[in-house]
Order: C-alpha cells, then structure tokens, then sequence
C-alpha cells in the first residue's frame, strides 16, 4: 500500500468512525434527554447526523471523504479510482462503523458491543432505503460532477438531515454505516437480521443512481489542478 493510499484509507476509517460516532452517540442522548418525544429524539439524531457530515467532509475531504461503500463503489464505477483503492476504501469504511459504534456505546456507559433488536423491515422501509440512497448519490455526484467540490459538503448535511424525515426507514443510505448499526442496541440500532435486506436496497439505490449521474451528467466538468480535492 502506498503513503497516500494509506492516508486515504485512514482518512476514511476516522471518518466513518466520528459518523457512527454521532448517529448513535446522539440517539442515545436523545432517548435519554428526551425519554417521551420520539418525534424529538428524530429531530435531534438528524441535526447531529447532519451536522458532523458537514464538518468531517469539509476537514477530511482534501484527503478522501466519502465514508460511504456505495459512493467508493460508484466512484470506481466512474473511473475515478481504481480497484486496489476501492477495496482499500470500502473496508476503512467498515472497520471504521464497527470502532465508532463500539466508542459511541462506551461513551454512554453501555456494553461495547450489544446486538441490536430494533427490527426494521418491510416493503416500506426497503423502498425507502432505495429511494435514500439513489438520492444521496446524485446530490454527491450531482456537485462533483459539475466542477462544485466544495458544495459537496453542505449538499451531503442538508440531505441526510432532511432524508431523515421524508423516508420512512431514516435514511441509513450506507452499508458501512448499517453493518456498525446493528452493533447497539439503542435509538439508531438495527437488528442484525434485517441488516441484509437494508444493504441490498441501498446498493440497488446506488446502481440506480450511478444511471442516472452517467445520463445526467456524462460529462464531468474539468476542475482547475490546485481546487481539485486529493486523491
């Protein structure tokens, strides 16, 4: 592995940490500041999510930001990167959901690992992870593509704030993120078993939204060499 894939790798892994961090960290905080207003515990569990997206995107994304498989993949996908890097990525990001849930979960004084019991399933919710995820794609790719780097940022917090409400499952829209989910038993846990179903439709989100980022914007526009982000 070379000193900047390394970088990007690591990048990556503190990134996706510091995400699940904040998703689960502040759903627990909610339920616990907010015991009797489930719309409330939402409300706050967005914000933060939303939030933290911003920031670790506009510090990390100089070196690698994506903190999401499905967009590593579809970067690839793109010829934006190459498949050592892709693989290299994908399991920074999947190591890095599994050390911020257990952080998070030890932060509130919970067991480092706990299996989650919150079921998530049903026709609605698998929709609604396709839907999320094929949204979140084309916001990401949408500005990228289109020679805007640096809106990439506040596009993602905005989204996945708003994506919380307007899908019914809450907008997972990230494999990585999903497995790290499944290892806490608490606000924004899902159970193991319905983990799967969740990544499918997240991955048929991407395929979808890679569609329509190829018909949409088949050419991406050039950026100047010294405002295009590290690679």
């Amino acid at each position: 592995m070379t000193v900047v894939l390394a970088r990007r790798a690591v990048a990556e892994l503190i990134g996706t940490a510091f995400l699940v961090m904040a998703v689960v960290g502040s759903g627990i905080a909610a339920t616990r500041l907010s015991p009797d207003d489930v719309g409330l515990q939402l409300l706050e569990n967005s914000l933060v999510t939303g939030a933290v997206l911003v920031a670790l995107i506009l510090a990390l994304q100089p070196v690698s930001a994506s903190f999401n498989p499905v967009v590593t993949v579809i970067e690839r996908a793109l010829g934006v990167i190459d498949g050592r890097t892709t693989t290299a990525l994908v399991a920074a990001q999947v190591v890095g959901g599994v050390v911020g849930v257990v952080i998070a979960n030890l932060m509130f004084d919970l067991d480092a690992v706990a299996l989650s019991t919150h079921d998530r399933t049903g026709g609605d919710l698998w929709l609604a992870e396709v839907v999320a995820t094929f949204g979140l794609v084309l916001v990401v790719f949408g500005c990228l593509r289109t020679g805007r780097a640096d809106t990439v940022a506040l596009a993602v917090g905005g989204y996945i704030t708003a994506a919380y409400w307007f899908t019914s499952s809450t907008s997972f829209a990230n494999p990585a993120v999903t497995v790290a989910r499944t290892l806490s038993d608490t606000f924004a846990g899902i159970q193991p078993s319905a983990a799967p179903a969740f990544v499918a439709c997240q991955l048929v989100g991407g395929a979808l939204g890679l569609v329509a980022v190829r018909f949409l914007f088949p050419t991406p526009v050039a950026v100047a060499a010294d405002q295009e982000p590290a690679r």
